[in-house]
């Protein structure tokens, strides 16, 4: 069943999803508000129809407009989501789901009642290295994971500045203070995006403060009265292990390159990602993955429609899919379309469309979505209280039913692999 969408919020992130929500076959016809009219104009000049424009969020909702796409503020999209499905509208938001707890407690509830879709489109679900270790531990060849790491490394100095003060107007300074571990999910859901059955049950978490001096993480400036720009947090897990997060904002680090990464350690295998190579081995043997993850651009770094972007955060709107990417799942629609942060944006859009059309639930559903975001919300607290350890009140997963788009992608052969890096090589891979 086809549907409508009106997407809330035409930014930078709001504009190139609007594109591919646009090419979509599940979606009729497009909707938009946003404070700045002349962004929907920009992007209807690039050849983006649509069909309806709104003044406010709640004239959207007070529409016929069956779904919403959230592209606000990060720290407005719990209030959003909840308004939006109170008016009986499906929900796709951007990261993070929520900064509170209870928002993101009420979001699930609202779900359950009223068995509408909520998505939270978190890229690290379809980041490359994360599809890859999913797919190594669905074979059963990790074993039990008892230790991951997952760190979202971006240096303000890398195409930040630019993108608040867009974002934020003259009062920039005030939100680029926001928290690090109040936006947690790129790093928590590549991790629990692979070891899905898993969740955090306890956090201590610290924060250093900034030293730049420059008026962004100052309390006397912040909303937030947030000084902190690196923040890092240690999470216990159900099954007695444990995960570790960095959520780091100045940092020597090529973030243009590789803005997520992440390890896993299990009881027969490991994997491990750097900048430019990744590995998965185990007792014996070492298999370079590196090939498996690489991506393509499908998009100029100078393309007119990243005209508002930074140079330094263009990489990320420009990535397309790799090998271990379940590419045949996707339209057709979506062939030679613009992509991003590792080819997750068009799984993003795929997973939500067809849970609205289909009448099923995503993934990264309410549930889901909360085991990815409130670890955060609670390290925050953590943080603020000295390092405390706190425990935190998984809401469980999803009662309804969810269907994960992936499921026929055929069986990773490690074996495989090993054999075809040793033909390569004309080495054995030990």
């Amino acid at each position: 069943m086809s549907f409508t969408l009106g997407i809330i919020g035409i930014g930078q992130f709001g504009s190139h999803f609007a594109e591919l929500f646009a090419a979509h076959p599940e979606i009729e016809a497009l909707y938009a508000v946003d404070a700045v009219p002349e962004r929907i104009d920009a992007v209807e000049a690039r050849g983006v129809t649509f069909d309806k424009r709104f003044d406010t969020l709640e004239d959207l909702l007070a529409s016929d407009v069956d779904a919403v796409a959230i592209f606000t503020q990060r720290w407005t999209h719990g209030q959003h989501a909840l308004a939006a499905l109170r008016a009986g509208k499906h929900v796709y938001s951007a990261v993070p789901m929520a900064i509170e707890e209870e928002e993101i407690r009420q979001i699930t509830e609202e779900v359950q009642r009223t068995g509408l879709v909520y998505m939270m489109g978190e890229t690290s679900q379809y980041n490359a290295a994360v599809v890859l270790a999913r797919r190594i531990h669905r074979s059963g060849a990790f074993g039990e994971v008892f230790y991951a790491e997952g760190d979202y490394v971006h240096d303000m100095d890398l195409g930040f500045y630019d993108a608040y003060k867009y974002s934020g107007g003259e009062q920039w300074k005030s939100t680029a203070s926001y928290p690090p571990l109040l936006y947690p999910t790129h790093s928590i859901g590549g991790i629990l995006g692979v070891i899905g059955e898993r969740y955090a049950t306890s956090v201590s978490a610290l924060g250093r403060p900034d030293t730049r001096g420059d008026g962004v993480f100052d309390k006397d400036v912040s909303m937030f009265g947030n000084d902190v720009s690196n923040a890092f947090a240690l999470f216990g897990m159900d099954n007695g292990g444990a995960f570790r997060t960095n959520e780091l904002r100045r940092v020597g680090y090529p973030s243009h390159k590789r803005e997520s990464r992440f390890r896993f350690f299990g009881e027969e295998s490991s994997f491990e990602e750097t900048v430019d190579v990744t590995y998965w081995h185990d007792k014996k043997r070492v298999l370079d993955v590196t090939e498996l993850i690489a991506t393509g651009s499908t998009m100029s770094l100078d393309d007119p429609r990243l005209a508002d972007v930074s140079p330094a955060l263009r990489d990320a709107f420009v990535a397309g899919a790799a090998q271990v990417h379940h590419q045949a799942r996707l339209p057709k629609e979506f062939q030679g379309m613009p992509n991003g942060h590792e080819g997750a944006h068009h799984f993003l859009v795929d997973d939500f469309a067809r849970a609205v059309a289909d009448g099923h639930q995503p993934l990264v559903n309410a549930w889901q979505a909360a085991r990815y975001t409130l670890p955060g919300v609670i390290a925050h607290q953590s943080m603020n209280q000295g390092g405390e350890r706190l425990e935190i009140h998984d809401l469980g997963e999803s009662p309804l039913p969810v269907v994960d788009l992936d499921a026929d992608q055929e069986p990773l052969d490690l074996e495989a692999l090993y054999a075809e890096q040793e033909a390569r090589t004309g080495t054995a891979a030990e």
